[in-house]
């Protein structure tokens, strides 16, 4: 009789877990860059092109927050979101490919 009221808290297996917005995504991916030069995992050269990419996302957002008022159209996130997509893979394939910081 308690395993069909138990089975009612939990959430659903097709429901997703909502997703970071886009400050902490970027906070985030600034951790794991840390994370991968105290590591050794990134070299000096991958972590400035890392630093540049997510300098560039940061400009971008500065700029498109003030021309609207301090806010992202859905356009501009779903821009800035892709392109914080393609900077995680960039983290993750530069953690682990063979170059490792000495």
């Amino acid at each position: 009789m308690l395993l069909p009221a138990a089975a009612q808290n939990q959430t659903p297996p097709n429901a997703t877990a909502p997703q970071p917005n886009i400050n902490q995504r970027r906070e985030n991916q600034q951790d794991r860059i840390a994370q991968g030069v105290k590591s050794g995992q990134l070299t000096a050269g991958e972590t400035a092109n890392l630093e540049n990419r997510e300098a560039a996302i940061n400009h971008e957002v500065a700029a498109d927050r003030k021309a609207n008022g301090g806010k992202l159209t859905q356009a501009e996130r779903v821009q800035v979101n892709h392109q914080l997509n393609r900077t995680s893979n960039a983290i993750y394939r530069d953690k682990h490919n063979a170059n490792r910081q000495h």
